[in-house]
């Protein structure tokens, strides 16, 4: 259960809702950065239309995505009201707490539609190690 996973969700934003939002990613968004280094990258994207949302993490390993719907879990409710989540994607080998929290969080936030993609064949060039602190 290690290596490369790369999470992606998508939803569809409640009538009304965009700019309160735009606040809440932006929040959310800082609270992750300060909150946990070990993300490879997090990005949220919205539709020309504002009526889309997709959200894209990248993770060195199934403990990053544990550690991440951990921390930022309870921040996930604050967008309860605002969103209803399509899907999740995750291509990779999560554990299995993770798909557990994946599922509670997609039943909290609209529609239980969570799909699992192994990887058949591939690489990755991203130097984890440059990534990591120090350990002395």
């Amino acid at each position: 259960m290690s290596g490369l996973l790369i999470y992606v969700d998508t939803s569809d934003l409640r009538e009304g809702a965009v700019e309160e939002l735009k606040g809440a990613i932006k929040e959310l968004v800082e609270f992750i950065d300060a909150n946990e280094p070990q993300i490879v990258a997090y990005g949220v994207y919205l539709s020309d239309d504002e009526r889309g949302m997709t959200v894209v993490h990248v993770h060195a390993d199934a403990a990053s995505l544990e550690y991440h719907l951990d921390v930022a879990g309870p921040a996930f409710r604050k967008l309860a009201d605002l969103i209803t989540l399509s899907s999740i994607r995750v291509y990779g080998e999560p554990s299995k707490r993770a798909l557990t929290q994946l599922h509670d969080k997609a039943r909290l936030l609209g529609r239980d539609d969570v799909a699992v993609h192994g990887l058949e064949a591939g690489f990755s060039r991203i130097g984890f190690d440059r990534l990591r602190a120090p350990t002395s």
